[in-house]
């Protein structure tokens, strides 16, 4: 018997969810040729991750054992065997781009699992096979443990004095003439006790100071004696995400090797960061989509004041709020994913092409994680007192949204880092060629709301000084980020039917125009339903 409540539990994710096959449409023709993959995916998501994920958070978290029987320290996590199994079933999704496909194929399947937990564990292990497949092939004998799930990786970058600013790391590196020796502590280590292989920032001896002066490493959990090469002092007790363990790493002349070359390592690091800043932009979307799932079958069980809860104006124009937030976040955070897989396999020094998927990447990671905030917010309020229970499903999909806006960056980064991208690198430049001409082709009042939107930004950019572009530049990627969404709404028109349209003008006047929703949308059942995949997208 189950322990919790849940509508979308025992559906097929895949199946319900019209949004992701629309924009899949758009971006990934090719998912077809997987659509067994998906369909498996997403039965998969409603059934048995649904009841890990659930168990993991409630019951069984990761727990720290520190010594073996001997008294010899291990610093190895226990974990249920739901999730040992779950973990190593799902770990394949990240062959894709390694063996030929795409990126796109990964994250499609990502947002099916979209739990950030479980999610986590296989990004940085994916973030690991990155490095080693561009930059360190030496060590490719990690890469099918890796990919098949026999071993994790992690990315150890945080330590406490920094935070999101990583010039300000402290782990030195020393060459001993055979290795290299990695001493100080990383404070949040996303897979202490269960990685295998972790990437790591450190500064060798005599490097400069700051972000230029970081090389990246490869850190085994046993050295070449076998003995533990690092130790775990603790777990953190979080508030979600509990099914990947993070805890705080001890380094004391841990054996690593080093990536590439040390003066690259932060060029590295951020590619790293690009690859789980689009994780997290798909996991932010993934976690939305659950909480929406359970809403729209509970207005349509639900009565009060004499009718069903989607007959009440209210709850049609908070559904129309969950739609449009929905398709217009979806399409953002695979728009940024495509620019990505079409520029990937580049190396520094970038082309243009790359740094305009970083830029996109910003935006993407902020906005998606705003959405999914308020998404999993209001679908507790929608369930009423009962979304507050953590005996149904849609309360734990909001503590674990709040993960998504502070993980790889918070608001504060993904601005600065897109203003970088914009006064250093000029990727504004590929935008402006990519949007305006597609708001001018589309024509519409909002579309033309968009295209000054953007516009704005930018004239606003070019008068102000350097400090003043800091104190703007979160109003700034926002704002870019919505004309973006009207955009690609009217984009997927083609591919997905006129509700899309019908969405964009909504976006536009609600996130742009900062006005209500018109009431119009309250008759239009095909903007706030969503129950049925639109048969263009089913003959296809």
């Amino acid at each position: 018997m189950m322990q919790f409540q849940s509508y979308a539990y025992g559906q097929n994710h895949w199946r319900k969810d019209r949004d992701l096959q629309v924009v899949l449409s758009r971006y990934w023709p090719a998912w077809r040729e997987h659509a067994e993959e998906l369909e498996s995916y997403g039965l998969l998501a409603g059934t048995e991750i649904y009841e890990a994920v659930y168990h993991i958070d409630h019951d069984a978290p990761p727990v720290l054992v520190m010594h073996d029987l001997d008294g010899n320290r291990v610093d190895r996590v226990r974990l249920s065997p739901v999730e040992s199994r779950l973990l190593k079933r799902i770990a394949p999704m990240n062959r894709p781009p390694y063996e030929g496909g795409s990126w796109h194929h990964h994250f499609a399947l990502g947002y099916l699992v979209a739990d950030p937990g479980l999610y986590c564990v296989i990004t940085i292990t994916g973030q690991t096979v990155y490095a080693i497949h561009k930059y360190a092939p030496e060590h490719a004998e990690w890469k099918e443990k890796l990919l098949s799930g026999e071993a994790f990786g992690a990315t150890w970058m945080t330590e406490s004095q920094g935070g999101s600013d990583l010039g300000a790391n402290q782990t030195v590196a020393r060459f001993d003439g055979e290795v290299w020796r990695l001493t100080g502590d990383k404070y949040f280590a996303s897979g202490a006790g269960l990685t295998d292989l972790a990437l790591v920032t450190a500064r060798p001896e005599g490097a400069q100071a700051g972000p230029k002066g970081l090389a990246l490493f490869l850190m085994p959990r046993l050295d070449r004696s076998g003995k533990l090469n690092f130790r775990v002092r603790r777990l953190k007790d979080k508030s979600a995400t509990r099914a990947v363990p993070s805890g705080e790493a001890e380094l004391e002349n841990s054996e690593a090797y080093l990536v590439g070359r040390a003066e690259e390592g932060i060029y590295y690091t951020l590619e790293n960061l690009t690859v789980s800043r689009l994780a997290n932009a798909i996991g932010a979307m993934g976690v939305a989509k659950k909480a929406h799932l359970e809403v729209e079958e509970r207005v349509r069980r639900r009565s009060s004041f004499g009718r069903l809860l989607k007959d009440h104006p209210l709850i049609r124009r908070d559904l129309v709020d969950l739609a449009v937030r929905m398709a217009g976040g979806t399409a953002l955070a695979f728009h940024a994913i495509d620019a990505f897989d079409r520029s990937w396999h580049e190396r520094p020094p970038y082309s243009a092409a790359y740094h305009y998927a970083r830029f996109l990447s910003h935006m993407a990671k902020n906005r998606t994680a705003d959405h999914s905030a308020e998404i999993t917010r209001m679908a507790m309020e929608l369930f009423g007192g009962l979304g507050f229970l953590e005996e149904y499903a849609v309360a734990r999909w909001h503590r674990e949204a709040l993960i998504t806006p502070i993980w790889e960056g918070p608001s504060n980064i993904q601005a600065l880092d897109l203003l970088e991208a914009v006064q250093k690198k000029r990727a504004h430049e590929k935008f402006l060629a990519e949007f305006i001409p597609l708001l001018e082709r589309i024509g519409t009042p909002e579309a033309k709301e968009a295209k000054e939107a953007i516009e704005g930004v930018f004239e606003q950019a070019a008068g102000v000084s350097p400090e003043a572009a800091q104190w703007y530049a979160k109003h700034w990627v926002v704002r870019l980020s919505d004309a973006a969404q009207v955009a690609l709404l009217y984009d997927l028109a083609d591919h997905g039917g006129e509700r899309y349209a019908r969405l964009a003008e909504l976006y536009a006047r609600r996130f742009l125009k900062g006005e209500e929703y018109p009431d119009w949308a309250m008759q239009e059942p095909q903007v706030w339903g969503g129950e049925m995949v639109d048969e263009k997208v089913r003959r296809a």
